[in-house]
């Protein structure tokens, strides 16, 4: 059996994932579809990015990942597909695997060459599943393209380190469901360059003086009774190790998220300062 995901910007009214699924169960009968979502803002490739990159690991090795996100074929946006950790990636080539592969370089990567035979405004439907499905019978990716050695880079979503001024220059990566602000800032690199200093993180005009661990440590002492922070902002670094803005159990329904209540959208800065002094008031990750 077969294990396909679906990650694309279709929305779930129209007819589009419907028919990827359908195309796909008529080439293998047996496969296994798993939608990792249909909700991607559209042609997002950096929410797309983050999304599959915290994703993909708690598949299975040898699982197929489809990505239909920006995926027009043209001249700057080719059609790729690659092996990267044991799975498979079938994708536009607009940037989005650089945030995936920046740790873990892709074992092979193919430009897909199947065009020539197929006319399609709609590739996920008429080439990504051709490719997806051939892969999944065993077939190797050099048969379906071209072996080349790079991918398309996105530089804005990787933060900038400024060592003279001790600071971590990064953006908004993605906004949550909660409403949740995630930034491209690691907790990686946040350990590397601050080295243990005192820190002011820094979101318009708003700072964060502390890094909590868990949501709940906002409310102290007082976790027992803590219905009273709720709407409290906080700073955390999230499950996926990135630095995440946050408002303690946001409800966008009445409480607001983050986003909202700080005026924090996609791209926005966020700056992490790092003092060598002892100044009491900035306090280091715990």
């Amino acid at each position: 059996m077969s294990l396909i995901t679906l990650t694309t910007d279709f929305g779930t009214k129209d007819h589009f994932v419907g028919a990827v699924k359908g195309a796909i169960y008529s080439e293998l009968s047996d496969a296994k579809i798993v939608d990792i979502t249909h909700e991607i803002s559209p042609f997002n490739i950096t929410e797309t990015a983050y999304i599959l990159k915290n994703s993909y690991k708690s598949f299975p090795e040898g699982t197929i990942h489809i990505i239909g996100v920006d995926s027009e074929l043209s001249r700057d946006n080719k059609h790729i597909a690659l092996e990267l950790d044991n799975h498979f990636f079938v994708c536009p080539d607009n940037g989005l695997i650089s945030m995936i592969a920046s740790e873990i370089k892709p074992t092979k990567i193919v430009e897909i060459n199947i065009h020539d035979r197929i006319e399609s405004s709609f590739p996920v439907l008429d080439v990504f599943v051709q490719v997806a499905c051939f892969i999944a019978r065993g077939g190797n990716l050099t048969v379906i393209g071209k072996e080349i050695q790079e991918f398309k880079k996105l530089v804005e979503i990787q933060p900038k380190v400024n060592q003279a001024q001790n600071q971590i220059i990064g953006g908004v990566l993605y906004i949550d469901n909660y409403g949740n602000v995630i930034t491209n800032i690691s907790l990686k690199m946040f350990q590397d360059i601050g080295k243990g200093r005192r820190f002011k993180a820094s979101a318009r005009r708003y700072s964060f003086s502390k890094i909590f661990t868990k949501y709940n440590e906002v409310a102290g002492d007082s976790a027992h009774d803590s219905i009273q922070y709720d709407g409290s902002k906080l700073a955390i670094f999230n499950s996926a190790g990135f630095l995440e803005i946050a408002i303690y159990r946001s409800n966008l329904a009445t409480v607001g998220g983050a986003s909202t209540l700080l005026g924090l959208n996609y791209r926005d800065p966020i700056t992490i300062e790092f003092y060598n002094d002892s100044k009491p008031d900035f306090t280091p990750l715990s």
